[in-house]
């Protein structure tokens, strides 16, 4: 599939996911909802390595990398998150995750040794300023209290957690580690991880049997992880961290276009002006030109001879 195609599917699925995440918070702990999603999905993707006949048989070493994977991509970033979302507005938490954008560049510059362009650079300053003047009226209402303090360095550090497990990807893929074998075992560790916290916080395994958490548990199992991760990590090892991790700043765009249509958000100025920044963004960071000498620099790095 061409990275176009991945990054939408990616876009489109994660920026739908914000709908689906609020019917898995109520009845049951988020620390239990997220080892119950993980659990599915890694159990639907070990059937499927099975019927394709893929390996998944793997070394020591290469589990190391897979555990990596579970901790910091699928399960402490995502903990933080759905705790974050208890004090603060998912606003606040929009704004925080888009920082990932700044991160990925950071750490692809250390961990990779990944120049960052001055396209790229401008285009993520355009989007995150997108983001924040999206959600500038619901920030104004916010006092800065103590909890809201709180849940904005849940959010912040859940950011950062996520971008570390880009990068453990990226160095995975580097290593021609299978990324559906990987997102399998990651996510079969990050759900083992993730139960051992619930269990240490005392948290019962307890199921919302209401159609609406099913369902979106469903949702957010299949699509939300099996296909979005899949594209997502995909085009990670295609065009590398610091440009795939743009597509964090366009899913709070996602979500309020299905605000409009389905929660009757009224679109203003002010709206139509953040969006553009963030497409404006976009246009910069995923330049063709920029792209191709930035998938041929990757190349380079993965296959130095």
């Amino acid at each position: 599939m061409s990275n176009l195609g991945l990054y939408l599917i990616t876009v489109l699925i994660w920026g739908s996911t914000w709908f689906a995440i609020e019917f898995q918070l109520g009845v049951v702990e988020p620390e239990v909802s997220i080892v119950y999603r993980y659990v599915g999905a890694s159990a639907l993707l070990f059937a499927w390595s099975r019927f394709r006949g893929l390996n998944l048989v793997f070394g020591m070493r290469q589990h190391g990398w897979f555990v990596l994977l579970g901790l910091f991509l699928f399960g402490l970033n995502y903990v933080l998150a759905y705790r974050a979302q208890i004090y603060i507005t998912s606003a606040l938490t929009a704004i925080a995750f888009s920082s990932i954008v700044w991160m990925n560049i950071v750490n692809a510059r250390i961990f990779f040794n990944v120049r960052t362009g001055r396209r790229v650079l401008f285009g993520s300053l355009l989007g995150v300023a997108g983001i924040v003047v999206l959600f500038a009226p619901q920030i104004g209402q916010l006092a800065l209290t103590d909890a809201v303090l709180y849940g904005s360095i849940l959010a912040v550090l859940g950011a950062l957690i996520a971008s570390f497990g880009n990068m453990v990807s990226q160095g995975a893929q580097k290593r021609a580690l299978p990324i559906i074998q990987s997102n399998a075992w990651g996510m079969f560790y990050g759900a083992v991880l993730t139960g051992i916290i619930a269990l240490v916080e005392g948290h019962p395994f307890v199921f919302d049997t209401s159609l609406a958490y099913a369902l979106s548990l469903g949702y957010l199992t299949v699509f939300g992880s099996i296909i979005a991760f899949g594209a997502y990590l995909t085009l990670l090892g295609r065009i590398g961290a610091h440009r795939a991790g743009y597509a964090m700043v366009l899913f709070p765009v996602v979500a309020l276009v299905l605000s409009t249509l389905f929660e009757g958000l009224q679109l203003d100025a002010q709206i139509a002006f953040g969006t553009l920044l963030v497409i404006a963004g976009n246009v910069f960071v995923l330049d063709r030109k920029t792209s191709r000498q930035e998938t041929q620099r990757t190349q380079q790095l993965r296959d130095p001879a």
